[in-house]
């Protein structure tokens, strides 16, 4: 199934709807009532879909993700604080990364490659180090593809009367969460993602009152939630420059995702596509880096075959050749690549997808899937 355009199979950017892309078509101006107002529409949307309203603000943030992580824990983390980040993969270990920066104190809960961290370790770990003030958690780690337990971890924060950050850049939108169910103090995520829109800005919905509480703490002017969000609260409009097209386009978005059921419609259908694409490609041998039980509806690691003709670049061409864009592993102890579910796909895509993982296998000469540790095992046997 060969496209003009690939389909993304990537944790984000991902592939978007042709009337998402068409709403980037009119200029705004940035300080204008009109796009005000679609800034505001935007805010109280993303609040009322965690069931925010009373408690927690939307405050957007222009560029990546990452932005707005770092703009998250610099705002709310004091610099007298301590974080405690639970790890289990890339986007874990570039909130150390960011606090490296920050020159800001934390201890890590590092699980390695693909484990979750559990309710009882966080708890040991809170209840010996009462210097700890915020525990920091991804949502679904797409390193690996790991959906982490986010409501256990939570409970355990609140009782031991920690503040939660929640990274769910990858997860928001397709998983539910709710402020009157989850204790969190902020949630963070953004437009290309699983709202499908695209790249530009990401956003912070974070308990007000915290907000509030944070006053000097930030390091840096741009990256200065509260004062961004005092700004916003008093012009309507965005401290600095905003991706105006992206903003557009990420209305248009919310307006399919609600068409589609909103979260649960969905969540619904990526993990149709996971279990769709799952059960095809064990059936071509492959191996999933997580259990059945990890598994997250976002994207997908897959042990890379075993076979000596396997090189991942050559099947990243073909694949491409063939009309979709494939993801590398990120993993430190064993050779992977992923599988996104999210975005622009339907049962048609994925199985094209499943056919042209079988036809570029046949093409490299590799009789299927079946991973190192499953040939050695033959091997020996």
């Amino acid at each position: 199934m060969k496209t003009e355009q690939p389909y993304l199979l990537t944790p984000g950017p991902i592939t978007t709807t042709q009337s998402v892309k068409q709403a980037m078509l009119q200029d705004w101006g940035s300080w204008d009532a009109d796009f005000r107002a679609m800034t505001a529409r935007l805010c109280q949307r993303l609040v009322e879909l965690i069931d925010g309203e009373g408690s927690h603000v939307c405050v957007p943030m222009q560029g990546s993700g990452t932005f707005a992580v770092e703009a998250t824990l610099a705002t709310l983390v004091p610099k007298e604080g301590k974080l405690l980040i639970l790890m289990n993969g890339a986007y874990g270990q570039r909130m150390g990364k960011i606090m490296d920066y920050l020159g800001r104190d934390y201890v890590a809960l590092d699980k390695g490659d693909y484990a979750p961290p559990r309710a009882d370790e966080v708890e040991a770990m809170l209840a010996a180090d009462p210097a700890i003030t915020h525990v920091a958690l991804v949502h679904c780690e797409t390193s690996s593809g790991i959906l982490n337990p986010v409501e256990e971890i939570a409970e355990v924060v609140a009782r031991q009367g920690r503040r939660l950050i929640i990274d769910s850049m990858s997860a928001f939108g397709a998983v539910a969460i709710s402020a009157k169910e989850v204790a969190f103090d902020a949630l963070i995520s953004s437009a290309n993602k699983c709202f499908e829109g695209v790249p530009g800005f990401g956003f912070v919905l974070i308990r007000q009152s915290a907000l509030e509480a944070s006053k000097g703490n930030a390091h840096s002017l741009s990256m200065d939630l509260l004062d961004q969000w005092q700004y916003l609260a008093k012009t309507g409009q965005w401290r600095y420059t905003p991706p105006t097209h992206v903003v557009a386009a990420f209305l248009q978005a919310l307006k399919e995702h609600a068409e589609e059921g909103g979260i649960a419609g969905r969540h619904a259908r990526y993990q149709r596509n996971q279990q769709r694409l799952v059960a095809g490609m064990r059936q071509l041998g492959f191996e999933t880096l997580l259990s059945d039980e990890w598994l997250s509806p976002i994207i997908i690691t897959f042990f890379s075959p075993g076979h000596d003709s396997f090189d991942f670049q050559t099947f990243y061409d073909r694949m491409k050749a063939r009309g979709f864009i494939i993801y590398p592993g990120k993993l430190t102890e064993a050779e992977s690549f992923r599988l996104g579910c999210i975005g622009q796909l339907y049962d048609e895509q994925i199985d094209a997808v499943l056919e042209a993982v079988a036809a570029v296998l046949e093409e490299m000469g590799i009789p299927d899937g079946a991973p190192a540790h499953v040939l050695e095992a033959a091997a020996s046997a």
